[in-house]
């Protein structure tokens, strides 16, 4: 099986997918991760964070991974058409059976430009050997916009990976740069805090949660 994370910013997939990430590596699936966003006129601190996403990856077991390298800032305002060829591009190329894209409502207007690009790339009707899509939650983003109806985030599937914590763990560990001292959301105990609330809901140690988007049953 095939599975492709899209990742607004290199860390998302470890977030909100890291876990599962290793699950699917650790049955023997591929997995690839597409990153959509690069630093711009910083070329030190792209260096560090390409270093860090390749030593995450490592960890992970991630087979592949693309970059868009489309300007950060720039994303709400890139061209739809030029986005939508590149996300398409990436599709073509997987052909993944499973994907996962960040959640629409977040915050970060980037999250929700990807969603929006990754669904006009996976529409069913070119993608039949699809069979399931997710939305998965990102610590900082998720969960500090309004709480209106179009924003929330609401799990209705999840994913034990009480044996994979410690591989997300030390995978997320990896993102120096992006890290957060203690209490804050992108701490490294926050985002086992969240993994274990998770877990508590189906009674398991630790969990990641998602949102069903599709699923095409055969």
């Amino acid at each position: 099986m095939r599975v492709l994370v899209f990742a607004p910013h290199r860390d998302d997939e470890v977030l909100g997918v890291g876990g599962t990430i290793a699950k699917y590596v650790k049955n023997g699936d591929e997995v690839f991760v597409c990153e959509v966003t690069d630093v711009q006129n910083n070329p030190e601190l792209l260096g560090i964070i390409k270093s860090e996403e390749k030593a995450a990856h490592r960890i992970l077991g991630i087979k592949e991974s693309f970059s868009l390298e489309i300007p950060v800032v720039e994303l709400p305002n890139f061209s739809v058409i030029e986005r939508n060829r590149r996300f398409q591009q990436i599709v073509n190329e997987v052909k993944p059976n499973i994907a996962f894209l960040p959640h629409k409502g977040d915050m970060h207007k980037d999250h929700g430009v990807v969603a929006e690009s990754a669904l006009v790339a996976l529409r069913p009707l070119d993608n039949p050997q699809l069979s399931a899509m997710y939305a998965y939650e990102t610590l900082s983003e998720t969960e500090w916009n309004a709480p209106y109806v179009d924003n929330v985030f609401i799990p209705n599937v999840w994913n034990d990976i009480s044996d994979e914590i410690n591989i997300k763990i030390e995978a997320m560990q990896c993102y120096k740069s992006q890290l957060c001292p203690d209490v804050q959301p992108r701490s490294i105990d926050t985002i086992k805090a969240l993994a274990r609330y998770r877990g508590s809901t189906i009674g398991v140690p630790y969990a990641e949660s998602f949102m069903l988007i599709r699923q095409i049953m055969k």
